[in-house]
């Protein structure tokens, strides 16, 4: 039932930014030439809003340098990732792989039947079996909640707005310091923090168990810090955790909670996990 209300919030939300997007571009061209103007300038952003809605998850695995995982490189991994989408009731996602070292996953789509959860090299060699199914429940919980469906276009959204900046010549950095507020405006009011703390809840109840997303947290927070990591800012919502550090123009896109407060309550979800632990 509470996936049911979170889900039918994010379709709300994911429509309230495509007709914001529309109206805002509508407005523009009726205040620079009037009906007409703004007509063609509507007709724009319709077309805009499509690409974004049928394209946008494409435009983003290009961008990471993602490529799909055929079934034969990784049977298991596939298998797993089936076997959760079942428990999770949402379609099987296909499965990406990055050339990185950095230990990253995320997923892009526009909901339960059409997800793609892409996961780095370094995250793959990083952690255990039981860790990685528990990152994968975790991306299957956005898509059963239709995070994806406003994640994906509020990440291009604001990446387009931020790339506008360089059209500036030598007026970039000051274009950058009006644009970059406003992307991460955009980000900050259609995407909130409670939406990495609901899927993992939702992954614990995947998993049947906390412990492998906490786990697995744990150890992707402390390996980062080994590995040297750069991109865009603007891509921070689209992972598991927030891989880059919390000052400058990356600290405006944050919209993750600290990974610590992430663990103590998946480990909440389990009081006697330390009975258990000294047990065995």
């Amino acid at each position: 039932m509470r996936s049911a209300v979170i889900a039918a919030r994010n379709v709300f939300k994911a429509l309230l930014l495509y007709g914001v997007f529309a109206g805002g571009l509508f407005a523009l061209g009726w205040w620079l030439g009037g009906l007409r103007l703004g007509s063609v300038f509507l007709v724009v952003a319709l077309l805009m809003a499509a690409t974004v809605y049928w394209y946008g998850p494409r435009v983003i695995l290009a961008s990471l340098g993602a490529r799909e995982l055929q079934l034969a490189e990784a049977p298991a991994l596939h298998s797993t990732a089936e076997r959760l989408a079942l428990v999770a009731r949402v379609e099987r996602p296909k499965l990406y792989v990055i050339a990185d070292g950095h230990p990253r996953a995320l997923s892009v789509g526009r909901g339960a039947g059409t997800s793609g959860i892409g996961l780095t090299q370094g995250l793959v060699a990083l952690l255990p079996a039981a860790e990685l199914e528990g990152v994968l429940a975790h991306e299957l919980a956005h898509a059963r909640h239709r995070d994806l469906l406003v994640q994906t276009p509020v990440v291009l959204i604001a990446g387009w707005l931020v790339e506008a900046s360089r059209i500036g010549g030598f007026l970039e950095r000051t274009l950058l310091f009006v644009l970059g507020p406003v992307a991460a405006s955009v980000v900050q009011l259609f995407l909130s923090p409670k939406r990495e703390l609901a899927a993992d809840v939702r992954a614990a109840e995947i998993c049947g168990s906390p412990h492998p997303l906490a786990d697995a947290l744990v150890r992707i927070e402390q390996a980062e810090e080994l590995v040297r990591f750069q991109a865009s800012p603007v891509t921070e919502p689209l992972y598991i955790v927030n891989p880059f550090e919390p000052i400058g123009l990356a600290a405006m896109f944050s919209t993750h909670p600290p990974v610590g407060d992430r663990v103590a309550r998946l480990r909440a979800l389990d009081p006697e996990w330390r009975e258990k632990l000294r047990a065995a």
